[in-house]
């Protein structure tokens, strides 16, 4: 694991119920539950296990919002760190292509949507060559390529994972649910937004001009 990312941690402890504070939360309590970003998968990897906060009577499991929270502002920190054009976002869901390209643009970073063409990272002597310093993944399986070439060159990947994500490649993990059309923008949307404010400079208290509609892929 990269030395300057924070180190895995368990979520925290929570009684029955989401029960948050006001002002702890990036966004009201409300707007992360009707987004479904807490909501997970039936099928539940070990590794994602910790960030469970319970199982619905459907079997569905679902995340701690607070966890997903504060990975957030951890990943947008971490992400401040580096030169806006280094950074690569990638997706190949569908719901996640244009949240992806969206926050791209908002912090100046670089995106790979839809396909991922092999060797991008690897091989020089593509057209489509990229050098990143760090790499944000909208799902660990489907954007299996970007995150084994990352792995290959050593740079570290921070990852939107679902409960039945796998996590071992990835450095830092923000829980939540990577497949949903309105989760995907918000989670991007609060990404941007971070980013933009932990880098600082004019403006860095600004009112964030896009909206989490901005960020949703069509129906």
């Amino acid at each position: 694991m990269d030395s300057d990312i924070e180190p895995e941690q368990p979520p925290i402890s929570q009684s029955d119920g989401q029960d948050t504070r006001p002002g702890e939360l990036l966004i009201p309590e409300d707007t992360y539950l009707t987004s479904g970003v807490h909501i997970g998968t039936q099928q539940k990897s070990a590794s994602m296990r910790r960030f469970v906060f319970k199982v619905r009577f459907d079997g569905l499991h679902v995340l701690d919002i607070r966890e997903t929270d504060r990975r957030i502002r951890l990943a947008a920190k971490f992400l401040a760190r580096f030169p806006p054009e280094k950074i690569l976002s990638v997706s190949q869901r569908q719901y996640g292509q244009k949240p992806v390209k969206v926050f791209a643009k908002a912090i100046g970073a670089i995106s790979f949507s839809e396909r991922f063409v092999p060797g991008c990272l690897t091989n020089p002597n593509l057209a489509e060559y990229f050098e990143p310093k760090v790499l944000l993944v909208t799902d660990p399986t489907t954007d299996k390529q970007a995150l084994s070439e990352a792995v290959s060159i050593g740079i570290p990947v921070i990852g939107l994972c679902d409960v039945n994500n796998e996590t071992r490649d990835v450095d830092l993990v923000i829980p939540a649910n990577n497949k949903g059309r309105v989760a995907l923008a918000t989670v991007y949307w609060l990404l941007a937004r971070e980013v933009l404010k932990a880098r600082g400079g004019p403006g860095a208290e600004a009112p964030f001009a896009l909206t989490i509609e901005d960020f949703q892929a069509a129906l």
